[in-house]
């Protein structure tokens, strides 16, 4: 989603208070040591008191039947740097990490709430769905000191100390964005990211397959979208993309985690890959060259020729296949070689084909240009949240995922002396990107209107693991604070304190992360 560069940071009052529960941090400027103020994103309400549990040689993991995964998650986690062997079971007890699975009703809990307590005895955490025992597990991370996210037998001791969370999301999209079309990243970097965002309770992972610059995934009536289209990348280098079973092995690695895989093939525009791919697609019948630049706007898919449908149909029906996941994202941003006409004719072809393989609709938000489909969602990612089109989709019940560019766009420097990423949205800096509030962003609509966030992360200057976190932290836990925390929870001068003591964690997982200065890094 590239525009001419506008620079429009605008940030909002600062709050002068943390509220919700949540402990203050000390006058001093630091982090207070009870544990429960380091915790991102906010929760609803964290109090410490009583005594601390410590996990020992003896404590062992109890799951419901059936969480033997999320436990066995868990497990993994703290095996490496306690050196304990923590086995899971399915035994109930009173002793040990307890994850619960309350089946009286979602009650306080929701889709994805939790409650965790600490005491001498045991930790427990309780939820209505399995969702909530793994964000409680990533709370419960978090109450542990950075060390236990070490590779290797760390002294310990591992204290969680005591006291209560309760908790539940904000708004049940909370996304993040990759960009593998423009840079390839390969299945282990994928999961790498996937881990990472884990950690701070996203769940929905919105893979960018197609571009002009290449076609990242294998489509079986198709092949030659991926073997060719997929063959370069930005600047020339051999590109690649995920076989059928590739993709499927990143949709239940994320799954495991509580991600949802948001697939994403853009059109019209953006299909310079697959024009090139068959010549047949093109309304010349002429095949572009492969492009290895980063414009836009200049492809667009053939939308008076038939064969351009039984296309789409094809990619969908094979992709909407492989997704168990509600969503297939189909662009419709930048199509600046498709005229409206054609735009809103092709819109009016596509979607049903959609609904057609029992998926939703998500597309940029440029589809309000055109007629949105009953239940599509659509994706902002403009720059003021005024447009008119946008806010009469909003009032007419089209529900919306915000992306602003100027806040969540993770590819935009920092400063100007940001190596990586652009700046056509204006330097981000983490403030800007944290600082503001999603349920009254857009203009003269409905805070129902919001159905998420997202943070989109394009990848025309980044090409390795080192890039994305340099460019995502720590910009991404300020999104996801946004996404989950209530926004009596949101202010600055706090947030910046607790995203302090998340240093030592990413270096401990040998994260990449920027040491924006606007933040005290312990």
């Amino acid at each position: 989603m590239r525009r001419t560069p506008v620079l429009a940071a605008v940030l909002l009052a600062l709050a002068t208070t943390l509220g919700a529960g949540v402990a203050p941090a000390s006058a001093a400027g630091t982090v207070a040591a009870t544990g429960y103020d380091r915790i991102v994103p906010a929760p609803v309400s964290a109090v410490p008191g009583g005594a601390p549990y410590e996990i020992a040689a003896g404590t062992v993991i109890r799951v419901p039947a059936g969480q033997e995964q999320t436990g066995g998650y868990l497990a993994g986690l703290l095996r490496p740097s306690t050196g304990y062997p923590l086995p899971v079971t399915a035994e109930s007890g009173a002793d040990g990490i307890r994850l619960v699975l309350d089946g009286a009703g979602s009650g306080p809990y929701g889709e994805e709430g939790y409650r965790l307590d600490a005491g001498p005895g045991a930790v427990t955490i309780t939820a209505y769905r399995p969702a909530g025992l793994f964000h409680g597990v990533q709370t419960l991370r978090q109450l542990l000191p950075s060390a236990v996210e070490a590779g290797t037998v760390q002294p310990g001791p591992w204290t969680v100390p005591g006291g209560t969370v309760t908790d539940r999301p904000r708004f049940a999209y909370r996304g993040a964005h990759l960009d593998v079309s423009r840079h390839f990243f390969s299945v282990a970097e994928v999961k790498r990211y996937i881990d990472q965002l884990a950690l701070y309770k996203i769940n929905y992972l919105h893979l960018h397959l197609s571009d002009d610059q290449g076609w990242r995934i294998a489509i079986d009536s198709w092949p030659r979208l991926a073997t060719y289209g997929g063959s370069k990348e930005v600047g020339g280098g051999p590109g690649g993309y995920y076989t059928q079973a590739d993709y499927t092995e990143l949709v239940g690695y994320a799954a495991d985690r509580q991600l949802t895989v948001v697939p994403e093939i853009d059109m019209p525009g953006h299909t310079n890959a697959a024009l090139a791919s068959y010549a047949e697609l093109n309304c010349d019948g002429r095949a572009p060259r492969l492009y290895t630049g980063i414009k836009v706007g200049f492809s667009s898919l053939c939308v008076p020729l038939e064969l351009t449908y039984s296309f789409v149909d094809d990619v969908v029906r094979e992709i909407a296949a492989l997704t168990p996941g509600p969503y297939i994202h189909i662009g419709g941003d930048e199509a600046s070689s498709t005229s409206h006409a054609d735009y809103v004719t092709f819109m009016g072809r596509v979607q049903p084909i959609v609904a057609a393989y029992g998926k939703t609709v998500l597309a940029w938000h440029q589809i309000t240009e055109a007629q949105p489909a009953a239940g599509a969602v659509a994706q902002y990612w403009g720059l003021s949240g005024s447009e008119p089109e946008v806010i009469a989709a909003a009032n007419a019940g089209t529900r919306f995922v915000l992306s602003p560019a100027n806040k969540l766009y993770l590819d935009m420097k920092y400063d100007r002396r940001t190596r990586l990423g652009q700046s056509w949205a204006g330097f981000v800096d983490v403030r800007t990107s944290y600082d503001w509030d999603p349920g009254g962003y857009l203009l003269d609509a409905p805070a129902s209107a919001v159905y998420g966030v997202e943070a989109p992360l394009w990848s025309e200057t980044l090409e390795t693991s080192a890039d994305i976190e340099y460019m995502a932290f720590p910009r991404l836990a300020g999104a996801a604070e946004l996404g989950w925390s209530p926004a009596a929870t949101h202010d600055w001068e706090a947030y910046r304190l607790r995203l302090a003591a998340q240093g030592p964690r990413w270096t401990q997982l040998g994260i990449n992360y920027y040491r924006a200065p606007e933040v005290p890094w312990e």
